[in-house]
């Protein structure tokens, strides 16, 4: 696909991990027909613990090293599935309350009924069946990697979605990470931003010994837990705080690169009123306590080192919103030359929600730097109009960023930071592009009373009347979508209120 003519590619069959179905073995289809079941009789969150827990026991409970130990190993665990004498889900709790990774002793973890979920007898057939496939699968961090992309679109209206897989690549390749950092995500969900981390900075220095100093956290415990394993299974040491809203204090460090997926417009967070003095608020707009969106942003600013950069998934909202607190702050980062470029994505990326999203680029020092580029861009800000940039799943309605479109995004910010790769080739010198990309200053913003929806600066003007009406079509059920999803919220919270009463 040629991103710049704006067609997106139709009916390629994909999967999140880039690789054509067709061409999968049968061992992860079951897996994943398996896990699909499994999730559909007992709690979400519960089925996806149970399932990353069983990949990552295959990994964690080795013959020998559960022999060391003296704790039931794989090889244990597969035989159970031929006795049918009695059920299989107490033994499979059993082996995952001795090897999940916790922060508790095992005598306390026996009497947490919340660190292995208990099984109903109505999976009995599918876990054996399930504990058979893991076994006689290949590559088991690949297959962990895409069990938690299917699960996350069933736990996603509670909250415990995964970031994609396509937007992970995209995000960390922007901040583009050096060999050691020290890099924090605030809301590490499975921790696959932290994972994709280290492998893009192992891929660029050509060997796995890669110093990055990693820090999760993350309200839920259960989230945590999955972390643990998914860091375990990919060979990741990483430090998971024990959970905490990250919102409720400023960071106690500084770090060069933040990364992040905050839930969208989160309302009702935080202490109400906020604490006076925080330092992460700006004196002339605290952040509003009804959407998170510039809480995030601003409490993600004030973690960054003095050369840090950050790069965060916010909903459009954060980026026009008309409310005069939220353009006060937009206009406090801009003047604190904090922005460094915002991306516009592609409607659909999330199976669970129709609101559209940006990529935030954030970064304390914008002036040519080693591990930067070699452009002085202090005082701008780059926007980048992707919204075509996406390909469909097989014959289904579901997108992905399509490849091509991550590496032309990639490639613009390469040429308007100055670090690409040939710096006299033809892709090293930056040039606003009309529907694609433009360089403002920030007096143009302010022009526009700091909207920095990139369509704002870089989409293409209609020519037809017709096109036009769709255009605002299009934007009105963006809006409408979004409230929706706002209301969805806003019931939750209140269920929960009156559940407390």
């Amino acid at each position: 696909m040629n991103v710049s003519d704006r067609q997106p590619v139709r009916q390629r069959a994909r999967t999140p991990g880039g690789k054509r179905e067709a061409g999968q073995d049968a061992v992860p289809v079951q897996v994943r027909r398996l896990t699909r079941s499994i999730s559909g009789r007992m709690n979400a969150q519960d089925a996806c613990r149970v399932v990353v827990g069983l990949i990552y026991l295959r990994w964690a409970a080795r013959d020998h090293h559960a022999a060391a130990l003296r704790r039931p190993s794989w090889t244990w665990l597969v035989a159970q599935t031929t006795d049918r004498s009695s059920p299989v889900g107490p033994r499979v709790r059993s082996c995952l309350m001795q090897w999940l990774p916790h922060g508790l002793d095992l005598d306390d973890a026996d009497e947490d009924p919340g660190l292995a979920p208990r099984l109903p007898a109505t999976v009995e057939d599918q876990l054996r069946q399930l504990i058979v496939a893991i076994d006689r699968a290949e590559r088991p961090a690949e297959l962990l990697d895409q069990c938690l992309a299917d699960l996350s679109a069933a736990q996603a209206q509670g909250g415990h979605y995964f970031t994609p897989g396509d937007i992970v690549r995209l995000m960390v390749a922007a901040v583009a990470p050096q060999d050691g950092n020290r890099v924090l995500d605030p809301v590490c969900g499975s921790a696959g931003l932290l994972i994709e981390a280290v492998r893009q900075v192992r891929e660029q220095i050509g060997f796995l010994d890669a110093k990055l100093s990693l820090t999760g956290q993350d309200l839920h415990a259960g989230t945590l837990q999955i972390a643990q394993m998914n860091l375990a299974a990919h060979g990741v040491t990483a430090t998971l705080e024990p959970p905490m809203d990250s919102l409720e204090r400023p960071a106690h460090a500084s770090y060069d690169i933040v990364l992040a997926n905050p839930p969208f417009n989160l309302s009702a967070w935080g202490p109400d009123p906020l604490p006076r003095n925080d330092p992460r608020w700006p004196d002339e707009a605290a952040p509003p306590r009804d959407r998170a969106n510039f809480a995030w942003l601003l409490h993600i600013a004030h973690a960054l080192a003095p050369q840090g950069r950050a790069a965060v998934l916010m909903a459009d909202g954060a980026a026009t919103g008309m409310r005069p607190v939220e353009r006060r702050i937009r206009e406090h980062l801009v003047d604190s030359d904090l922005v460094e470029c915002i991306v516009a994505l592609p409607p659909g990326l999330f199976t669970h929600t129709k609101i559209s999203c940006c990529v935030w680029l954030l970064n304390r020092d914008k002036s040519p730097h080693r591990g930067w580029g070699r452009r002085d861009r202090r005082g701008q800000v780059l926007f980048i109009h992707a919204r075509e940039a996406y390909e469909l799943v097989g014959k289904s309605r579901r997108r992905l960023l399509a490849p091509d479109g991550v590496e032309k995004i990639l490639r613009t910010l390469a040429a308007w930071r100055g670090t690409a790769a040939d710096p006299g080739g033809p892709e090293a010198n930056y040039q606003d592009e009309p529907g694609w990309c433009r360089s403002s200053s920030a007096q143009e913003i302010a022009d526009r009373e700091h909207d920095l929806l990139p369509t704002s600066y870089a989409g293409v003007e209609a020519v037809e009347e017709g096109t036009a009406a769709r255009q605002r079509v299009e934007r009105l059920t963006r809006e409408l979508y979004a409230k929706f999803d706002e209301a969805h919220v806003l019931e939750h919270d209140l269920r929960r209120a009156l559940d407390s009463l």
